[in-house]
Order: C-alpha cells, then sequence, then structure tokens
C-alpha cells in the first residue's frame, strides 16, 4: 500500500517535469506566484525537487494584497517555508480599493497580474488546476460571456506588455483531489484563506454549494466541462483568424477605417472591432456597449468627430478613421513646466503623457545662444499662438498648421510646445521656429516629443 502511495506522489512530479520540459529551455528563470495555500504550497514543492535535476533559476512572489487581517501571517508564512527550501522570494504589496461595478476579487486579481508582467523571470508559474478550469467555466457562463470568455485557461500564454514573463500553468491538467492527496503523502502545511469559506462570493457559492451536487450527478464533470472550454477556445481561435482576414481590407496604417467596417456584416464588423480592442490592450466593453459604440461609429458621417471613454480607453474618430488610444489625463501645467536654460542640454523633460528627449545635432535644432539664461516653459496649446517653421513663408496661425498637418484636434492640445519666454519655439511634428533655427555648420539642440 506504501508503495502505491509513493508511486501516485511520484507520478504527480513526473507529469510536471514533462510539462516543464514541454516549456523551457535551459537556464530559464522561473517564479512560481506563491499564496501559501495548498495548491501553490504543493506546486512548490515539487518545483524544489525538480530544480535539483533540471537546469532552471526558481524563485517565488507572494503578492500581499492587505484586505485580510491574516494577511501578513501568509507573507511570514511564504517567506518561512522559501527559506527552509533555499529558494528566494519577494514579496509585493498592493493596496486593493474597490470600485464601482467590479468586484474585489477582481481588482485584486487585476493587481497580481500587474505585479507578474513587471517580474524579471521567463515564466511565472501559477497553480491553477482543473477544478479552477471548470468553475471559471461556469461562472463566465453564468455572467454571459462570450466564447472567449469561456475559452480555457491555457498552459501557457503571454501577458499583455512585450517583455513581460509568460504564464505558465504546469497544474491545469491536475485535479483538486490530486493535489490534496500529494500534500497529505509528504506532510506539507499550508495557510487557509478565511475568505474561501464565506460563499458571499459567487466562486465559493459555487465550490461549496452548487458543484457537490453536480459531482453527485454527474462525476466526471471536471473533464466534461475542461473538454468544452478547449472546444470554446478553438472557436476563439477561428474567430481571432475571421478578423485577421477582415482587417486586410479595413486596416489602413494600423488604424480601423469605418468605411471597410460598414462592408462586413454586423457580426463580422463586432467581431473585427472586438479583435482590435483587444490588440490595443483594451479594457473591453461590456456587450451592450460595445454594439452600441460600433453602431455610433457606423452611422458617422465623414466629417464627424466621435470620442467615447471606458476602462483604460479612448475610443476617437478622425477623417473615417478610428482611433483606439490609452486613456490620457489632462493635467494643469504647474511650476515643474518652467526651467532655465544654463546651455547644457537636457536629457529628458515630463510632460502631461509622455517625454521630451534633447540631443544635439550638427546642422539641426534649436540654436543655444538663443536660450542661454532664459525662462524655458513647456505648456499646451492655449490658442491664438503664431508660427513659422519654414523662413520663406510668413508667420502664421498654429492651429492652421496644425489642420494641414492632419494632426487629430486631442493631439493638438496634448501635443507639449517650449516656449523661450513667450515665443514659441518648438511644435512636435511640425518644427523649430525660423527665428530659433541653428545655422549651417552649428551644433544645435533637437527636442523629441514621445509620447506615454
Amino acid at each position: 500500500m506504501v508503495h502505491i502511495r509513493k508511486s501516485k506522489s511520484n507520478s504527480l512530479v513526473d507529469d510536471i517535469e514533462k510539462v516543464l520540459l514541454t516549456y523551457i529551455t535551459k537556464s530559464n528563470h522561473l517564479i512560481i506566484a506563491l499564496s501559501g495555500g495548498i495548491d501553490s504550497v504543493v506546486l512548490l514543492h515539487i518545483l524544489a525537487k525538480l530544480v535539483k535535476k533540471m537546469p532552471f533559476q526558481l524563485s517565488a512572489v507572494h503578492v500581499n494584497h492587505g484586505i485580510s487581517r491574516n494577511a501578513h501571517l501568509w507573507s511570514r508564512f511564504c517567506c518561512d517555508l522559501c527559506y527552509v527550501l533555499g529558494i528566494p522570494i519577494h514579496v509585493a504589496y498592493i493596496q486593493v480599493k474597490k470600485e464601482s461595478g467590479k468586484s474585489l476579487e477582481a481588482i485584486a486579481r487585476d493587481g497580481r497580474y500587474r505585479i507578474y508582467s513587471c517580474l524579471h523571470a521567463d515564466y511565472v508559474l501559477l497553480a491553477q488546476h482543473s477544478d479552477d478550469q471548470a468553475e471559471t467555466l461556469i461562472l463566465q457562463l453564468l455572467r454571459g460571456a462570450g466564447i472567449k470568455g469561456l475559452s480555457a485557461m491555457p498552459v501557457i500564454r503571454k501577458q499583455t506588455f512585450a517583455h513581460a514573463p509568460r504564464i505558465l500553468r504546469p497544474l491545469l491538467e491536475v485535479s483538486r483531489t490530486t493535489i490534496e492527496y500529494y500534500a497529505r503523502q509528504n506532510n506539507l502545511k499550508w495557510m487557509n484563506d478565511e475568505s474561501n469559506d464565506s460563499i458571499s462570493f459567487d466562486r465559493n457559492f459555487l465550490r461549496h454549494e452548487i458543484l457537490p451536487l453536480i459531482k453527485n450527478r454527474y462525476p466526471n464533470y471536471v473533464q466534461t466541462l475542461s473538454r468544452s472550454s478547449r472546444h470554446l477556445a478553438e472557436a476563439s481561435l477561428l474567430l481571432d483568424e475571421l478578423a485577421e482576414m477582415d482587417s486586410i481590407n479595413c486596416l489602413l496604417f494600423g488604424e480601423l477605417q469605418i468605411e471597410g467596417l460598414r462592408k462586413l456584416s454586423f457580426a463580422r464588423a463586432k467581431n473585427l472591432f472586438r479583435y482590435v480592442l483587444t490588440q490595443h490592450n483594451a479594457d473591453l466593453p461590456s456587450a451592450v456597449r460595445l454594439e452600441e459604440i460600433l453602431k455610433q461609429l457606423l452611422s458617422l458621417s465623414a466629417d464627424n468627430q466621435f470620442h467615447m471613454s471606458f476602462g483604460n480607453t479612448e475610443i476617437r474618430s478622425f477623417r473615417g478613421a478610428v482611433n483606439i488610444l490609452p486613456r490620457r489625463k489632462f493635467l494643469e501645467c504647474s511650476e515643474q513646466c518652467r526651467y532655465i536654460w544654463h546651455g547644457g542640454v537636457f536629457s529628458t523633460l515630463r510632460y502631461l503623457n509622455g517625454t521630451i528627449c534633447f540631443k544635439q545635432v550638427e546642422n539641426q535644432g534649436i540654436n543655444q545662444r538663443k536660450l542661454l539664461n532664459q525662462i524655458i516653459t513647456v505648456r499646451s496649446r492655449q490658442g491664438g499662438e503664431r508660427f513659422m517653421p519654414a523662413c520663406n513663408r510668413p508667420r502664421r496661425r498654429l492651429k492652421k498648421i496644425l489642420q494641414e498637418a492632419s494632426i487629430p484636434s486631442w493631439e493638438r492640445d496634448a501635443m507639449p510646445l517650449l516656449f523661450c519666454g513667450e515665443k514659441l519655439v518648438w511644435v512636435p511634428g511640425i518644427g523649430i521656429d525660423c527665428e530659433f533655427q541653428v545655422k549651417s555648420g552649428e551644433l544645435g539642440v533637437l527636442p523629441m516629443w514621445n509620447p506615454a
């Protein structure tokens, strides 16, 4: 009997090793997300064994949300556990604040993933398992999610930011029962989150009240629902492929063209619109609001402008194109936007939603002697400014120049303008005023605007 139990325990270790061998390469850095609960403790215990025989680097991260009065005890437990196993650990603290229309669980989850995206590693390992997969599918069904929301959690996926570590779920094909069995057989200790017993949370209500009834009638429901999720994941991929095909005729320079959307059926236009929003890392609106936004865009005339904000995103239209932008915060210019030029070169100046960088270039840029010991101001357009970027043309209204350059109104209002005293010196994307331009053969200072 003992021999059989050891074999089951070793089998789980072997299964995790196979997952790792499929995805990781030599010298990869793996960070396990350690909550202190049974699932992540079991995964840590297995990884601590495997790191001795496989060529990867292992460390842990624990996110302290500060929600529970026992949060400090969980952090201490995780640190003590990693100390015993000789595994480095980083504890990250986040503040979770309730937001309208969003559950505390969702806010905490978003906070965790923000931490994960900033870690310097190849993979962040999560201890989600097959029961989590089934619970997530049922919850998403009850929320009326679409095909993408009902798709299975993948074993591996990329995060939003380009250089963020990939998410890896080595336990995704493992049941909760198997994990609990391993923990008992290896005499492991873990922390119990008291909130897991509260059925006021949807997932806990499902887990404690509903799923036991389903299991009595359908013992294999976890495997069955996981299979359904995989089917839906395939359907989601096909919809993405359709969106890619439709984008060929609807995207121009990366921007959705309203006229192209009008040539599609409403369902295909909605699929493409949702796909493009996802490509821009936008917080997707509800299905009802997404349809309403799309209907408004499709009804726009060529010269009408459109503006809608939701989540982290702004939707704007300009000359028949749909612009999907990060939601901007417009701040009032303060004293920090005023500088004295002493002859050196600023490396960067921060302004609103970006930075201004300076570099020295021969035959280009601003004549530094014109700025020496002068007050340099960076501020937004206030109206009435006049500018002469070409010495062979008269000084003109800046508003007219920006319109002729096809710069959308929201960019005109947000771009930084560089003044020397009350004289406008530089406008991003337009140039330097004739009065301040460096002469041939001289070294000038060239400003460059980098929007966030």
